[in-house]
């Protein structure tokens, strides 16, 4: 019986190369946001050069992907350009990987680097990468192949149609991961879910519908069609944004959940949704003793029409830990004429009242004197 030969495939071994391919695509974040990482990659591995997307930002998987089967410098016609939609092509790219093909024959010398990469299958030494495997070893004995590697740091050894059935599992469980996980990222449809979960107290459920919105979303927003997002659209998102942004803060994560409601700032400008987005910032940062921080959002929000009873309290507790003090007073006043009442606003005025002592009675003085004449 022949001796098992033993090839390291240090040399032809594959790891990051889809990153270092990343460094030198300016678009690669947004594309591979929009398609999905691993899915670029698959493209990449099949041949599929995408040359223009079509974005539909209410049911992304209606995405248009435009895009050309060939050599990277091969001159390209409008004939050879194919079109799908974002769930049409990722199924054409996974069926086009998990198609079995013949296992070439083993290398006659461990020199022979093209055989061996034939052999072990130069989509496996590509896919492999994705999913945490890094190829050390090719075993060869008799008419069996076993390959060494290391996965996730453990290492593992797998007879090779083994390791390639497996690889194909992964492949294929990529494209089940996405049909299940709906119909993508951002989908409008969700915020109406999310807000009755954020009324019934349920800021896990509100993650769960919407916690991947902010990466997307904020790629999308510097894309020309995001640009051009009609006021009603941008308003609904900055909603969604507000609700994901303060269940974030509801679990403790209140730096994520800040970042998500400046994200919704950027999406609501100055329309409807904006009042209620600043206000949600500004409680955020009363509650966290950033007082100081606090006050420019809170005067937004009340500039853009919120609700005076819910603000002014927030605002006179804000201006009083700062203290300004005669700002904050003039706050209390506009939260009593809101109809504001409760222990947080009796004890800001308290506070002012104790600060300015004299100096508020005499003002008072003045005002009421200003009024009876």
């Amino acid at each position: 019986m022949q001796d098992p030969r033993e090839m390291p495939l240090e040399s032809i071994r594959t790891d990051g190369w889809f990153e270092r391919i990343g460094e030198s695509i300016g678009s690669f974040q947004a594309l591979c946001d929009i398609i999905g990482a691993r899915f670029f990659a698959f493209a990449m591995i099949t041949g599929a050069r995408i040359t223009a997307l079509t974005v539909d930002r209410r049911n992304p998987d209606n995405t248009l992907v435009d895009f050309v089967v060939g050599a990277p410098d091969a001159e390209v016609t409008d004939s050879d350009t194919q079109r799908l939609t974002l769930a049409d092509f990722r199924r054409r790219l996974v069926a086009a990987l998990v198609t079995e093909e013949p296992i070439a024959p083993p290398p006659a010398r461990p020199t022979d680097t093209e055989a061996v990469q034939l052999h072990i299958g130069v989509r496996y030494l590509l896919l492999a990468p994705l999913y945490g495997y890094s190829l050390t070893k090719l075993t060869v004995s008799g008419a069996d192949s076993f390959i060494d590697l290391s996965h996730d740091g453990i290492d593992e050894r797998y007879d090779l149609g083994e390791l390639r059935a497996r690889i194909r599992t992964h492949v294929r469980e990529e494209l089940d991961r996405v049909q299940r996980g709906g119909r993508s990222a951002i989908d409008l449809g969700r915020i109406a879910e999310a807000e009755a979960a954020e009324k019934r107290g349920e800021p896990l459920r509100v993650i769960e519908l919407l916690g991947a919105w902010p990466a997307p979303l904020a790629i999308f927003l510097r894309t020309p069609e995001g640009q051009l997002l009609a006021p009603d659209t941008r308003a609904l998102i900055a909603r969604g944004l507000g609700y994901l942004g303060s269940a974030c803060i509801a679990l403790a994560e209140v730096q994520k959940g800040e970042e998500i409601l400046r994200l919704g700032v950027q999406y609501a400008g100055d329309g409807p949704a904006a009042s209620e987005i600043y206000a949600r910032l500004g409680e955020s940062m009363v509650r966290s003793d950033r007082h100081g921080e606090a006050i420019g959002p809170l005067r937004r929000a009340m500039n853009l029409g919120a609700d005076g009873a819910r603000i002014w309290p927030l605002l006179a507790r804000a201006l009083t830990e700062r203290g300004r003090l005669l700002a904050a007073y003039g706050a209390v006043l506009e939260a009593r004429a809101a109809g504001a009442e409760g222990p947080a606003l009796d004890a800001s005025l308290e506070r002012i009242q104790r600060g300015l002592g004299t100096g508020l009675t005499a003002w008072r003085t003045l005002v009421d004197a200003a009024d009876r004449g």
